[in-house]
């Protein structure tokens, strides 16, 4: 009886040539969408619960849906080295890698829109770029399939932040007040211009408060 086939989990799955310091480099940088959803995402929900990182997150997780679809309904293959990277088994048209980073930064710069977030801006379309240019440089994806991931990562990041900050922002009051909202302490702050100002000159007027107590007794 022959053994199973395996099938590797693709976005972890990253190699590259031995010696080869860029493209060691290049395979740190395609893992960037593992760290925006496990280091990003997650502490997010754990220590701010706001409502935006949440649908934000929700908007990734149906991007990456969409992109496994689009994946099985075309069944573009991988470029030729997928042989020596043991990737043929899955599809490559269009490249999720670049879909996830380029929905991210498209959501991101809709939502921190200002003068103030340039240089996080900078950081984030660089990382973008850089993640598309990875999955050529190191055989993963055609040419083709990392503008056709680019593209349908720009589409759906603008569209899912007009839906949320049109359709989905009106029943964030609800969902505070909700029993979800209570228990979990989930809270919607983008009617707050600043909101690191706010937070530490509430924190400060809290210490201050107490202060004053401990003082009166």
């Amino acid at each position: 009886m022959p053994p199973p086939s395996l099938k590797a989990v693709t976005l972890t799955h990253v190699r590259y040539q031995r010696g080869d310091n860029l493209g060691h480099f290049l395979a740190w940088i395609s893992l960037v969408p593992v760290f925006i959803s496990l280091g990003g995402f997650i502490s997010h929900f754990i220590f701010r619960r706001e409502l935006q990182g949440i649908f934000f997150a929700l908007g990734l997780i149906f991007s990456q849906f969409i992109n496994e679809f689009i994946k099985t309904t075309v069944q573009q293959a991988r470029p030729e080295t997928c042989f020596l990277l043991e990737m043929c088994d899955s599809h490559g048209w269009p490249s999720s890698h670049c879909q996830y980073t380029f929905f991210f930064a498209t959501y991101l710069t809709f939502l921190l829109f200002s003068s103030r977030h340039v240089i996080l801006h900078l950081l984030t379309w660089s990382l973008a770029l850089l993640t598309m240019y990875s999955r050529v440089y190191l055989g993963y994806h055609t040419v083709a399939q990392v503008f056709a991931g680019t593209g349908l990562g720009i589409f759906l990041g603008a569209v899912w932040f007009w839906v949320v900050n049109n359709l989905f922002c009106v029943y964030f009051p609800v969902i505070e007040e909700s029993v979800f909202g209570r228990v979990f302490y989930v809270k919607d702050t983008s009617h707050i211009d600043n909101v690191l100002k706010f937070e530490y000159e509430m924190a400060r007027a809290e210490r201050r408060r107490l202060a004053s107590i401990s003082k009166s007794e």
